[in-house]
């Protein structure tokens, strides 16, 4: 049998590998804590005589620990700060606005906090208004601006300031009876709530509350929830569309009043179906390619801008050529209708306004861009023209002015191409940026400012109201390639839709308003499901017949 030393693990408790807390590569046995070996010495150094350890030493060694080294006491516990004297409203306003972020070059930028889920979002901000409600009175809850400047909040307020809540002294984590209250110095009602002659308690007193949040928190979580409206996470329908140009500043798609959707590829204008789904062959260009397609509001006319300048207006019904129209001396890549009136913007920086009912080539020449036009909106109800450019600037055009334009909004820091007119509104513009802007900015054309502005994240590409609801959707390039429905004014989003492998720079809606075509450089086209249609006015009784005025 074999022996082991009272300091000695034996054999079969020794591990095989590993990293020991001294040389692995020593044969000496491993030590546990508390205990030393005869051999080992602090800080490796040697006895000061040679006279072996005896049974005594070891003993003061096992009690004591080394002789040499002191022990030291550590005295640990959690750190519980006194915030009695603290100011909380101080301490927000002297909390810095976070940094914009600028991404190195190279460096894909990362997905922004807004992207998830509208659940999550929802349930912060429910946590959040609990929170102020618990720890500030109700009526001082400092709000987080995002108009604030860093100068206004880096400004500590005055400390005598009638506004300002004084530091929360309510427990949140702890509750104790009433009848216990007066063992920890709490004050208890002397007298029981009364109503009329009858005593019956009142269980909104937070005496008698059972929780410890307030009874507002609890009748605000305990109110009903708005219906979440879901959108479809997949598309309806996916096309192929080969020689699709992955080029920002055209646009080549658009869906007609007659439910036909004409989409530009190569030299090609090809025209599809969405009621049958069949698919036809406009024309095809010679020597040229196709850089923009825009149908007339009501109609089978169809506008063709060319890379070399030209534009010709087509009869899709008849499979004819009407008319071609000069004018530009370079591509036309955006087109916009208004009636029987035309516009067009080129990479010569001009915008022609053409009556296609005239034999003039074009009746009026609008110049204030210093580069290349790649976006235009028509606001046919006031009679104003919406023109974005590669110079970041977003100009307003008024069809009683000639020359000059009605206002000027320069708040992008890059090229400008989406554009929509709300219907809903009047004069109300949005605008999106692109990759070094990443932003949608509402104007007001009514008193030339701009309203606000919220960060997508990514290239904005293109921008539709909604026909039937007071939202809006917009495609997306760098970095997320994805589809947005917004929820305007609040500018929640409603859903992200992705699918696409590259930016998406075409969008069209149909005529109804409840379905939209994406296109991108993938070269597929693909339908989306994302507003619901017109509700019908209903009148109780069934339909009533209204005097008619002449």
């Amino acid at each position: 049998m074999a022996t082991t030393t009272p300091y000695e693990h034996p054999p079969a408790a020794r591990p095989s590998s590993g990293l020991l807390p001294h040389a692995a590569s020593s044969s000496k046995a491993p030590t546990t804590i508390g205990q030393l070996r005869s051999t080992d010495y602090v800080n490796d150094d040697p006895p000061s005589s040679s006279r072996m350890p005896d049974d005594s030493d070891l003993s003061r060694e096992r009690v004591y620990g080394s002789p040499r080294r002191k022990r030291q006491r550590i005295d640990a516990d959690r750190f519980i700060p006194a915030r009695s004297g603290r100011d909380l409203q101080s301490g927000f306003h002297l909390i810095p606005p976070p940094p914009r972020p600028t991404p190195e070059r190279g460096r894909p930028r990362s997905p922004p906090r807004g992207y998830r889920s509208q659940r999550s979002e929802e349930a912060d901000e429910t946590f959040r208004e609990l929170l102020r409600a618990e720890l500030f009175d109700s009526s001082a809850v400092p709000q987080a601006s995002p108009r604030w400047t860093s100068d206004e909040r880096m400004r500590t307020p005055p400390r005598n300031s009638p506004s300002l809540p004084a530091t929360p002294q309510k427990n949140l984590f702890s509750y104790v009876s009433p009848r216990h209250q007066h063992l920890i110095g709490l004050s208890t009602p002397k007298k029981t709530p009364q109503r009329g002659h009858n005593l019956i308690p009142d269980p909104r007193l937070d005496a008698y509350s059972t929780t410890p949040i307030s009874y507002h928190s609890q009748q605000m979580l305990l109110a009903p929830r708005r219906q979440h409206r879901t959108v479809a996470k997949v598309p309806i329908k996916v096309l192929d569309a080969p020689n699709l140009a992955e080029d920002f500043y055209l646009n080549l798609m658009d869906w007609g009043s007659s439910d036909v959707l004409a989409v530009g590829l190569g030299q090609g204008v090809f025209m599809y179906n969405a009621q049958n789904g069949k698919v036809a062959k406009l024309c095809t260009l010679e020597d040229d390619k196709v850089t923009s397609v825009s149908w007339i509001q009501k109609g089978t006319h169809v506008a063709v801008g060319t890379k070399k300048g030209l534009v010709q207006i087509w009869d899709a019904q008849k499979f004819k050529r009407l008319r071609t129209m000069t004018g530009h001396t370079a591509r036309v890549g955006s087109l916009a209708w208004n009636a029987h009136i035309l516009s067009t913007g080129s990479r010569d920086r001009t915008i022609l306004h053409r009556d296609v009912r005239a034999p003039e080539q074009w009746v009026k020449q609008l110049t204030g861009h210093k580069q290349e036009v790649c976006g235009l909106k028509w606001n046919c109800q006031d009679g104003q023209l919406a023109s974005g450019s590669n110079d970041n600037t977003v100009l307003v055009w008024d069809k009683t002015m000639d020359h000059k334009p009605l206002w000027v909004f320069n708040e992008h820091i890059a090229a400008v191409k989406a554009l929509a007119w709300s219907p809903h509104q009047r004069g109300l513009l949005a605008s999106g940026g692109g990759t070094a802007d990443r932003r949608i900015i509402f104007h007001d054309t009514v008193r030339g400012t701009m309203r606000n502005d919220v960060d997508t994240g990514s290239q904005v590409c293109n921008l539709m109201w909604s026909k039937n609801s007071n939202e809006l959707v917009s495609t997306h390039g760098y970095i997320q390639n994805n589809l947005v429905i917004w929820k305007y004014p609040s500018m929640t989003r409603v859903a992200s839709l992705t699918g696409h492998t590259y930016r998406v720079l075409y969008l069209a809606m149909s005529p109804d308003g409840t379905q939209v075509v994406t296109g991108a450089g993938d070269e597929t086209l693909r339908f989306w499901e994302v507003f619901k249609p017109k509700q019908p006015v209903r009148l109780l009784g069934g339909s009533i017949d209204l005097p008619v005025i002449r």
